[in-house]
């Protein structure tokens, strides 16, 4: 720990003295297949939640989706939604809860990778038949995220107390410009990260034009074809100029220090009003097909929340680990503990006790990701 960030726990800590770190209630329920009642599911969910109508009616809400990685990059020639993608039925049925509980206008977004096109042909690759998936609702959009698109400028989020990495993030202005912003997770490993839930989810709405390998040095590139690996994955190169840049150059390089830090700040700078976890079928090893060791598994869960700190903190109970372990302890090996992080940051607790769990118990919902 640098003595910078020292320094900003230190300031947090009398407010997390003060006050408990914020708490709210977590559901889980148990759905074994996406061809069954998953919009019954979902929507008894929401109503253990306090019900989406008081969240979203009249309101803008934007999703951001999970579609890691290449659509071309199948996990043994599965379908992407049974592996490490957002499943299309779990989109399409929280779509009709939005619209039936009175939505105003419902998007969609991710940073699709290597592209700027239109999010509606990336989902085409995914094997997503989009009108057919969303006829049931009206006022669906798709933006994809990637880059500026043709909105005019990057909206400016800062981090409150500073940031561990940078000090603010620009994003594209779809993240600022909505009422509720829902993160709609798979129930993962991260190689990386150690988990990747409602949190690290959102490490992709950082736009590759300026976080990506082919930035620009002044100015956002506003067609990348690159990932994130030197800006935010590995620290070798800063984002353009035009950008905040990095708070502190000395701090360490690497990805696991790095990385969780990152998640934490985003969680900080964009606060996630919904976290839906979809632990139906996933993978369990890592967050893609790209990592070694993979596995198929079937946890036959979905868990959700209105604060990510608490769902992922539950989520990582189901999936067998201590939310609260510190690096070196699985799931956070070679890692920093980011659910911590974000904690400090005044986000949301990690301690089991102080979160309500409605639904099905952990116990009962307990799939340990261990091999």
């Amino acid at each position: 720990m640098t003595r910078r960030e020292l320094l900003a726990l230190l300031a947090a800590a009398p407010l997390l003295r003060a006050k408990e770190a914020p708490t709210a209630p977590v559901s889980i329920a148990s759905c074994r297949t996406y061809d069954g009642d998953l919009t019954g599911t979902l929507s008894t969910m929401f109503d253990q939640l306090g019900g989406l109508g008081r969240i979203v009616k009249n309101k803008t809400v934007t999703i951001k989706v999970n579609l890691t990685g290449s659509p071309g990059l199948r996990f043994q020639g599965k379908p992407l939604g049974l592996t490490h993608y957002t499943h299309p039925k779990m989109a399409a049925a929280t779509a009709y809860l939005l619209d039936r509980a009175g939505a105003r206008r419902i998007r969609f977004v991710e940073s699709c990778w290597a592209t700027t096109g239109p999010m509606e042909e990336y989902l085409l690759d995914s094997g997503w038949n989009v009108r057919m998936l969303f006829g049931a609702a009206s006022n669906v959009e798709f933006l994809n995220t990637n880059a500026l698109g043709k909105a005019k400028s990057y909206s400016r989020f800062p981090v409150p107390g500073g940031g561990w990495i940078f000090p603010a993030y620009d994003l594209n202005p779809a993240y600022e410009e909505t009422d509720v912003f829902m993160s709609m997770a798979k129930l993962k490993n991260h190689a990386t990260c150690g988990v990747t839930l409602a949190m690290k989810n959102c490490f992709g709405i950082t736009p590759a034009s300026i976080y990506g390998d082919d930035a620009g040095e002044d100015e956002p590139n506003e067609k990348p074809v690159k990932g994130r690996g030197s800006v935010c994955h590995d620290g070798e190169r800063q984002p353009p100029k035009s950008a905040p840049q990095e708070i502190d150059p000395d701090s360490s390089r690497e990805p696991g220090y790095r990385m969780p830090r990152i998640v934490a700040d985003l969680a900080a700078a964009r606060p996630i009003d919904i976290a839906l976890i979809d632990g139906i079928e996933t993978v369990a090893g890592g967050e893609g097909p790209w990592i070694r060791g993979l596995r198929s598994v079937q946890p036959g869960v979905i868990i959700a929340g209105t604060n990510a700190v608490t769902t992922d903190t539950v989520a990582t109970a189901v999936m067998g680990y201590d939310p609260r372990a510190a690096k070196g302890t699985a799931p956070f090996v070679d890692c920093d503990n980011s659910l911590l992080l974000a904690e400090a940051r005044g986000v949301g607790t990690t301690d089991l006790k102080n979160i309500e769990v409605r639904g099905v118990s952990i116990r009962e919902a307990l799939f340990p990701f261990s091999a």
